[in-house]
């Protein structure tokens, strides 16, 4: 059938099941466009930087459990913006689809208008490149990149089209749907059986559960192995929400950012099932500081590079980890005795004193705030199906394992490559996947700083975010090393912001300035009403801010 190339494009992104985009506009992709204007079941959500709407497409595509769509309308600079989200979206194995223009193909080689080597510039930053060698192969290559996208290992791939082919009529056929996720192939029999050997001979088993459990929507059968047969669950670094924060089988994230509970119960355990976790830096900082060297790991995971890269395993297993919860369950019924009972009654005796004082601390009425008390109003005021983005830092390093989760997904963070400012992006994505969930976005007033355009992008889309930012008036990290190795010789480590609460209230959204306990929470319950654009401006004190990277800066200290 004879069309436009632009329209094409567009009927391949609708076959791809694509709902909503995410883009900013420009003369590279013109005609697709002014085709997509027709289009009426796709929402369209215009941002103002490249970065921030790639941000936006990682979260929305890890809400979502699908691909999600960025357009770069530009090329050139408009595309180059793209890297930091890129390289955000690969690190967090995100199926992120994004498309690019480029100059005309007369152009390209020349050192033309707005040219510069796109193809190396997105190769480490991307799952695969895609460039479009002909007008008929837009809607072709369009499809295969959802098709690598989310398959195995998920993760960003880029398409990029010379501006002039979006122009030409072609002769092609377009499909009405394609399936972009296919059955990867189930655990061999024979890694159930093994796996179950080793758990009949542990003492001391305990799970790590990483973003393989909610990629893979794995939730139930792990909670049911666990259950069964009483093996409490850890969280990787920046996945608490892996099983719901209430579970008697629970006890909070694993590493730096975790809590002492998990790291002494990982430091004691003789076996450690790793489901769909790599047991990365910030789990582990790749070293038996939070992990028993004399525990056997059993690790699980859809990418084979990721088994036993950082520790030996006494099995590894390359497929998805639900499956291999859910063959484990099948095979060993709840026994009669559990061997390993008498230290989940110590470790949960010790997990219910946490939070008895993470409860107390939430108390504080010292003024700036301590970020227990934010965190502890967040938990009480937030819905229970809320939807929580943190950005990287001090504080929201911290946040992750203090907050609330009962549903799987419900945190989206910058994981490894702690980014900053993407927290507020990402709770744009978020809200645009799950409109019927509240979703809080838990900045830095540093962080939230690098984004605050995009206040303009949640008005004018209606995306009704609630941000919290929490002002202590510095890089928290960076003020906490200063401050703790380079005896208080500050600098560059303050940082000015203005009331973000009557800045979004110029926007048009909805603001508060909270000082006082008690404050944050009706500020979340009124904003949870209205369901507006919200920005609540929070002043927290210093005094809580801690460096994690202690492996960094010790060294430097000694000098």
């Amino acid at each position: 059938m004879m069309m436009k190339a632009g329209l094409a494009a567009a009927k391949a992104l609708r076959a791809a099941g694509v709902k909503d985009i995410f883009g900013l506009m420009g003369s590279s992709v013109l005609e697709l466009y002014d085709s997509l204007y027709d289009f009426k079941d796709i929402r369209y959500v215009g941002v103002r930087h490249e970065n921030c709407g790639m941000h936006m497409a990682d979260a929305y595509a890890r809400i979502a459990g699908r691909p999600s769509l960025f357009i770069a309308g530009q090329a050139g600079p408009g595309a180059a913006n793209m890297v930091l989200g890129l390289a955000q979206a690969k690190l967090a194995c995100s199926p992120v689809v994004a498309l690019t223009g480029m100059p005309s193909t007369e152009h390209l080689g020349r050192d033309g208008f707005q040219e510069i080597d796109q193809s190396t510039l997105f190769i480490p930053v991307t799952k695969r490149v895609l460039t479009v060698p002909r007008s008929d192969r837009i809607p072709e290559m369009l499809l295969e990149a959802f098709r690598i996208a989310d398959s195995g290992r998920r993760g960003p791939v880029l398409v990029q089209v010379p501006r002039d082919m979006f122009n030409d009529r072609i002769d092609v056929e377009v499909p009405d749907s394609i399936a972009t996720r296919h059955h990867e192939g189930g655990i061999p029999a024979a890694a159930v059986q093994q796996a179950a050997r080793l758990l009949q001979t542990a003492q001391k088993p305990v799970i790590v559960a990483g973003a393989g459990i909610k990629w893979g929507q794995g939730r139930a059968h792990l909670l049911r192995l666990a259950e069964q047969l009483q093996i409490p669950i850890i969280a990787s670094s920046g996945h608490s929400d892996v099983a719901p924060t209430s579970h008697p089988m629970f006890y909070g994230q694993a590493g730096a950012r975790g809590n002492p509970v998990t790291n002494a119960m990982l430091l004691d355990a003789d076996l450690i099932l790793a489901m769909g976790t790599r047991l990365g830096f910030s789990t582990t900082f790749f070293k038996y500081q939070f992990l028993s060297p004399n525990a056997r790991i059993i690790q699980v995971d859809i990418d084979p590079v990721a088994v036993g890269r950082h520790f030996p395993v006494a099995l590894g297993v390359v497929g998805d980890a639900g499956e291999l919860c859910q063959g484990l369950a099948e095979v060993m019924p709840a026994p009669a005795t559990i061997p390993w009972q008498a230290r989940n009654q110590r470790f949960r005796q010790e997990r219910e004193q946490l939070l008895q004082q993470r409860e107390q601390a939430g108390m504080s009425a010292d003024t700036p705030l301590h970020h227990q008390v934010v965190y502890k109003e967040l938990r009480d005021a937030a819905p229970p199906d809320t939807i929580f983005t943190l950005d990287t830092g001090s504080a929201c390093g911290q946040a992750s394992d203090q907050l609330r989760y009962t549903e799987t997904p419900s945190l989206v963070t910058s994981l490894d490559w702690a980014a900053c400012g993407v927290s507020y992006a990402f709770g744009l994505g978020a809200k645009v996947a799950r409109p019927d969930r509240c979703v809080v976005s838990l900045s830095g007033d540093g962080a939230f700083g690098m984004t605050v355009g995009e206040m303009s992008t949640a008005i004018q889309c209606g995306i009704g975010t609630i941000a919290v930012v929490l002002d202590n008036g510095a890089w928290g990290s960076e003020f906490a090393y200063q401050r703790d190795y380079y005896e208080d010789r500050f600098i560059g480590a303050h940082c000015h912001s203005p009331r973000f609460d009557e800045v979004a209230k110029l926007y048009g959204a909805d603001g508060y300035y909270v000082t006082e306990r008690g404050q944050l929470a009706d500020a979340v319950s009124q904003a949870v009403k209205t369901g507006n654009p919200t920005v609540i401006h929070v002043k927290v004190t210093l005094d809580d801010v801690r460096g994690l990277r202690t492996d960094a800066v010790k060294h430097r200290a000694m000098v």
